[in-house]
């Protein structure tokens, strides 16, 4: 099985030295490699020697050696081992199973549903089951499937990709992704909404979010139409529903194989649960606070119905005094502390605006549970953390999370998921508070604030909780951090993650220093042994 030139993952490296375990090794690298060959787990069989080449024999279909350079021959093996950090740090030997995906690149799937370099991707996929990976997780791009016309599906390129990953014995976590990819960090792919609702929002761009300045967001729908039949005699929510549908219909045999082990419904901008209120397609920048996203005519429509019922007719209009984007708290009426947003007016209208948000997960959860009954179904929540050490927690508000420094604003969506018995998947579980207040002071961010209360949230109505890193991670601190997070010390209930998904599959992941850790996290997260771990 030759490595291919791989257009998906540029200069990925091959399975060499990065499949070289401290549980092998047992004692770091040695000065120099002339280990001989040894077994790794999903049929490959590798020896190293002194010329610092790896040969494979690969099971299967016929057997045969080939030969690869390994990744960064030029380094000094010695130098590299003793740079690893090896702090005292916890034993997670024999603490639960958390099961670990790895997310597949953007672009795997091409704009005409046809996998790009299947050979390549299975060569990848080989190295991930080597180490233990659980399984990956792939967006079903609605801009891809349903790109030309309503209810006129193409899922051929994701049935070849789902063979693949079956075959080789891995798991799939599917993310039913109604939202664009392009134009936010680590989008490197430019995948729109379908062609046909595009068309429909030149004519009626009120389809689309849309700030104070009305800028419109073309990353996903407006939930003002989660019930308003615009798209060509259907609601946006009817959209999500039969396009699911006829996703389970389509694989049911992945279904009932089990290959395909849980769904995460896509419900806002990256898949996430929230306004679209930080894009940087309209300049923001961290740690700006963003701004509401609730001038479309059907978002305004409804908050001057919720103003007139409360018997406060001009209630019914957006904060004015809200700042832009790249504005801090403290430079706003309506943030600042003591501001409008704990006055009565504003406390109104984050009531309202954050409603808007829960309302529209109960809608779309409802019909998932119909479309995938039986199927674990999960919900993804992002980190909001800056702004967290203020009283207003800005940055939360604008994104539709009330959770200001009085109020618990998780609780109430924690509540939402158990009544459909949907997990919660959220993010920046690797982020240290002591890391974001040294790159941005100015941010008050605290990552692991925020952690801790939504993790809490989810748990305290017994729902199951998964994660997923925010940003790339390739060192030991930020997976043992991930593993804090995962498994909490001394926790007297017991509570862990039911699962992580690490972002991402690339070209840093397979390095070998990197994939040493990588493979140790995974033992970590498995409750295995770790043999490089300093006796205490």
């Amino acid at each position: 099985m030759a490595v291919s030139s791989v257009r998906l993952f540029n200069s990925l490296y091959p399975p060499c030295a990065s499949l070289i375990a401290y549980s092998t090794l047992h004692s770091g690298f040695p000065n120099s490699l002339r280990y001989n060959s040894f077994r790794v787990k999903g049929g490959l069989v590798y020896s190293i020697s002194g010329s610092s080449r790896v040969r494979a024999l690969v099971k299967g279909k016929g057997e045969r050696t080939e030969d690869y350079p390994l990744a960064g021959d030029s380094t000094d093996d010695k130098k590299v081992a003793e740079s690893w950090p090896r702090s005292l740090q916890r034993d997670f030997a024999g603490t639960p199973y958390v099961p670990v995906y790895v997310m597949l690149p953007l672009g795997v799937i091409d704009r005409n549903c046809e996998l790009v370099d299947p050979e390549g991707l299975t060569n990848q996929l080989r190295i991930l089951k080597s180490v233990n990976v659980d399984g990956v997780m792939i967006d079903c791009w609605w801009g891809i499937v349903e790109a030309h016309a309503p209810q006129t599906y193409n899922w051929s390129g994701y049935r070849r990709l789902f063979q693949i990953v079956g075959d080789l014995g891995l798991k799939l976590q599917v993310v039913m992704s109604f939202h664009e990819c392009g134009g936010n960090v680590g989008d490197d792919v430019n995948i729109p909404l379908p062609q046909w609702v595009r068309e429909i929002g030149d004519s009626n761009p009120d389809i689309y979010f849309t700030d104070r300045e009305g800028r419109r967001n073309t990353e996903c729908l407006t939930w003002g139409i989660d019930k308003e039949r615009v798209l060509r005699g259907r609601t946006a929510v009817e959209v999500y529903f039969d396009y699911m549908r006829n996703f389970r219909v389509e694989f049911d045999d992945f279904f009932v194989s089990g290959v395909i082990a849980e769904i995460e419904v896509g419900m806002g901008p990256c898949g996430e649960l929230r306004y679209p209120s930080y894009p940087v397609k309209h300049g923001w920048k961290y740690p700006g606070i963003g701004e509401f996203q609730c001038y479309d005519k059907y978002l305004m429509k409804r908050l001057k119905k919720a103003a007139e019922i409360r018997g406060h007719t001009f209630w019914g209009r957006a904060p004015y005094n809200s700042g832009s984007y790249n504005s801090a708290p403290h430079e706003t009426g309506f943030f600042r502390d003591g501001g409008d947003y704990d006055s009565y007016y504003g406390r109104f209208f984050l009531n309202w605006y954050s409603q808007i948000l829960v309302d529209h997960g109960d809608r779309v959860l409802a019909l998932a549970n119909l479309a995938f009954e039986g199927t674990c179904i999960a919900a993804k929540l992002s980190g909001i953390h800056w702004w967290y050490k203020t009283a207003s927690h800005a940055a939360e508000l604008t994104s539709g999370f009330y959770n200001p420094a009085h109020r618990d604003g998780y609780a109430l969506i924690a509540a939402m998921l158990k009544k459909h018995g949907v997990a919660l998947n959220f993010t920046c579980v690797e982020l240290r508070t002591l890391n974001q207040h040294e790159g941005f002071p100015e941010a008050m961010a605290d990552p692991e604030g925020l952690v801790w209360q939504v993790l809490n949230a989810a748990w305290d109505v017994s729902i199951p909780v998964a994660s997923e890193n925010a940003l790339p991670c390739y060192d030991r601190e930020g997976y043992n951090k991930i593993l804090e997070n995962a498994k909490p010390r001394n926790d007297p209930d017991g509570r862990h993650l039911s699962a992580f998904t690490y972002l991402r599959l690339n070209p840093a992941l397979i390095e070998r220093r990197n994939f040493v850790e990588f493979e140790r996290f995974v033992k970590g997260m498995h409750g295995e042994a770790i043999s490089d771990l300093p006796l205490n």
